[in-house]
């Protein structure tokens, strides 16, 4: 008799340990979808926030909603985006749909930051000079480029920082707002 009631005990105490770890993994399951679906939620900033927010999200994945300004003609891989108070760079792979010329847009992209330091001033202008020695630029872009370098230098300089950092977004898809 003995035998019969711990032979009951045991397996209503695995069936109840079962019927636990199958709720956990439902739960688990439940949870970890729940958060891939938080994870895959790619933030949206405004257009005009864009310069100030840049540098949180180099390398990430953002949406930027604006009017399609222009495609760029040499090659129609750089798109410009518009609103009242900013601009933005979307560069792409592929070649851009000129037909989008107007329209608003929701672009998601990764943020890519393009930085000038001094380094990057000595190259310049070691390359100006080489350049022009050879006969491959007038005095016109010698000379402009010479006053680019200047302008980095002096932006710096008065910003207190060692580096410039210009930011656009490498076009990773496109959506009407509507659409969304």
């Amino acid at each position: 008799m003995m035998k019969k009631v711990l032979t009951a005990v045991v397996i209503f105490s695995l069936f109840v340990a079962c019927q636990t770890n199958e709720k956990s993994n439902e739960n688990a399951q439940k949870n970890t979808t729940e958060n891939k679906a938080v994870q895959k939620t790619t933030p949206q900033i405004a257009l005009a926030d864009f310069d100030s927010l840049a540098s949180r999200y180099v390398g990430k994945e953002i949406k930027v909603k604006g009017i399609v300004d222009h495609i760029c003609k040499h090659g129609g891989k750089k798109l410009f985006l518009v609103d009242d108070n900013a601009n933005l760079h979307v560069e792409a792979d592929s070649r851009f749909d000129e037909s989008l010329a107007g329209s608003e847009v929701i672009v998601t992209g990764i943020v890519k930051e393009f930085r000038v330091d001094e380094a990057y001033c000595l190259k310049m202008d070691e390359d100006n000079i080489k350049s022009h020695s050879e006969g491959k630029t007038n005095d016109k872009l010698f000379e402009q480029k010479k006053k680019q370098i200047a302008f980095y230098r002096d932006s710096m300089e008065k910003a207190g920082t060692d580096h410039l950092s210009f930011y656009s977004l490498e076009f990773v898809s496109l959506t009407e707002p509507d659409k969304e």
